[in-house]
């Protein structure tokens, strides 16, 4: 049999060598680390220019609008309660304002609050074209 399992003079050895093989795959390995190209994505951005001139009459913002939606749903302009229309017609009139110059809105949720009526104030404000929207954390 060549292949026996009892030792001794004149039996075969029945051990894998695997050294060679872990030789090969390492320089293997070395090879396609070396020969593979780094993959690499061009990412555009705008950075601002440096400007000669600076404004001569720089703006001050507005005061902030301050939005605060509750557990029950219940949206406040600045402290007082308006219903949801109110509201997004309140933001067209901001907006029609100075176009160039908006007040910040700042989003104060309550943890509690209907996404809903989050996704329906930012839809509101994105069709009134409200540049300015943060969020308020506490």
């Amino acid at each position: 049999m060549a292949f026996s399992s009892g030792s001794g003079a004149g039996t075969a050895m029945s051990d894998i060598n695997v050294t060679p093989l872990v030789d090969v795959m390492l320089v293997l390995l070395i090879i396609f680390m070396v020969t593979a190209p780094t993959l690499s994505y061009p990412i555009d951005v705008n950075l601002p220019q440096k400007s000669i001139n600076p404004p001569v009459n720089p703006q001050t913002p507005p005061e902030p609008i301050r939005l605060r939606i509750d557990a029950s749903g219940q949206v406040f302009w600045n402290d007082t309660p308006y219903p949801l229309p109110t509201i997004a017609n309140m933001m067209e009139v901001e907006v029609q304002r100075d176009p160039t110059n908006q007040p910040m809105l700042e989003i104060d949720a309550s943890g509690d609050a209907d996404y809903g009526i989050l996704a329906k104030v930012l839809a509101s404000a994105k069709n009134a074209d409200m540049q300015k929207i943060g969020f308020v954390q506490k």
